[in-house]
């Protein structure tokens, strides 16, 4: 009778221990790791899996080839530090606390607000580490918007985006140590070497690693142009400018196989996107020899397709469908509901956001009920707005400007403006530049 008693108690602490690593083996595997991949400056043409053949992307293009290639995703808007704002607050530029690059002293840029919500703060609150690799913009150390205040527990990298033109620095940092490098050292090395090593450290938890990369924005120069060395008709820039999107895809290939190696690939949710668009003007010889805009009207620093129309990628092995050409419009500023429900947090009430999740789309194709985009931009004298209703396309290049208006449906280049036609559209898109912004004494719409 003892040595039943005995066997059934063991019998009942084994299945509780059962149940409990079971439990503890279930709750693991419903926080999926989370890698966001951000590129510097690439153009939508400048990726193989969007069209290029020039310029060789294959780990870019396997993520496309197992996940999900978006044909109208949009970034936060068209230069460095308010679009990547957008993306870690849920935010459009008509609501976040940063709307334009704007230094601050000589180093850094205009801080997010203390009480900013980030991604990576909300991660936290879920057992999550996080790391931001590559650049950040958007607050110096000891500064409001400092990224280890924002929610990141480690930073690797480029503080201040104008530190970030030089790929041979004098230093970069550690946390919010500076570290001296001896001007030889090719950065984007460094920080993905680091960043490696960080996953390895982390992989028994789950984490969120924001690889903020500062390839291939300008200054352009690398330390080896490898295959693109010995190619004649090119210019000695158009092989640089190759060799850095390559030097990217490579990183990107380390941490696909990182992932292999440590078993984490099936288990971790990959996005990559561009922050804005080609930094080469369009009648440029670079831009035209890569194609840089597939065809849309554009570039960096303007709200045309071309300034915020990106290449946008999703993986999640065994969750995703692989191989799906999604067409359904999303922005930068749905990322952020998105990784709450993918890592199951919860959103506080009260907290801002203007995003949507896109995981039901993502491993449903539920199609999202919306259909109304923002921007804003003030980079320069004049700021410039712009809007995407259904198909159509308001742009406003100044508040004395006249509204352009585009169909994008038939007319995906944006050439022929029907403002003159769509006398009704227009007083639409004129209420929508008022209603879908706040206003904000740091970035008035000057008349």
């Amino acid at each position: 009778m003892k040595n039943f008693l005995f066997q059934k108690t063991m019998t009942g602490l084994l299945f509780a221990i059962g149940m409990t690593y079971c439990f503890l083996f279930t709750e693991a595997a419903e926080k999926p790791n989370i890698i966001f991949i951000l590129a510097d400056d690439i153009g939508i043409g400048d990726v193989g899996c969007y069209g290029q053949t020039k310029i060789q992307t294959p780990h870019i293009d396997r993520i496309a080839r197992e996940g999900v290639l978006f044909t109208q995703g949009y970034s936060g808007t068209s230069v460095c530090a308010p679009s990547r704002s957008s993306l870690m607050t849920g935010l459009h530029c008509g609501h976040c606390p940063i709307r334009g690059n704007r230094r601050i002293g000589n180093e850094g840029q205009k801080p997010l607000p203390e009480n900013t919500s980030t991604i990576p703060k909300l991660l936290k609150t879920n057992g999550y580490h996080t790391l931001c690799a590559g650049k950040w913009g958007m607050g110096m150390f000891q500064t409001s918007g400092d990224p280890l205040k924002m929610g990141f527990d480690n930073f690797y990298g480029f503080n201040c985006q104008f530190h970030a033109h030089n790929y041979f620095p004098e230093y970069l940092y550690e946390n919010d140590q500076r570290i001296e490098l001896d001007g030889k050292t090719y950065a984007p090395d460094w920080i993905i070497d680091r960043s490696i090593q960080w996953i390895r450290d982390h992989k028994d938890k789950p984490f969120f690693f924001f690889f903020s990369t500062t390839l291939p924005h300008g200054k352009y120069e690398i330390d080896d142009l490898g295959i693109y060395k010995d190619n004649t008709g090119w210019t000695e820039h158009e092989k640089t400018y190759a060799a850095m999107c390559t030097r990217l895809d490579t990183q990107v290939g380390m941490i696909l196989k990182l992932l292999e190696e440590l078993n984490l690939d099936k288990n971790t949710v990959i996005f990559f996107a561009g922050d804005n668009g080609s930094a080469f003007a369009p009648d440029s010889e670079t831009f035209q020899f890569f194609n840089s805009g597939n065809g849309f009207r554009g570039y960096k620093r303007g709200l045309y397709e071309g300034g915020i129309r990106q290449a946008f990628l999703a993986r999640w092995l065994k969750n995703i469908p692989s191989g799906k050409i999604e067409e359904t419009p999303i922005a930068f500023w749905d990322i952020f509901p998105t990784f709450a429900e993918i890592s199951k947090t919860s959103i506080p009430d009260g907290t801002p956001l203007d995003g949507v999740s896109l995981l039901p789309l993502l491993l449903e194709g539920k199609k999202i009920d919306r259909d109304t985009f923002y921007w804003e931009l003030h980079e320069g004298k004049i700021p410039i707005q712009a809007i995407r209703w259904k198909d159509w396309k308001f742009v406003r290049n100044g508040i004395q400007k006249p509204i352009e208006l585009y169909n994008l449906k038939t007319d995906v280049s944006e050439s022929k403006n029907l403002a003159a036609e769509q006398s009704g559209l227009i007083q639409i898109g004129e209420q929508m530049f008022q209603t879908l912004r706040t206003d904000s004494p740091d970035w008035p719409l000057e008349k």
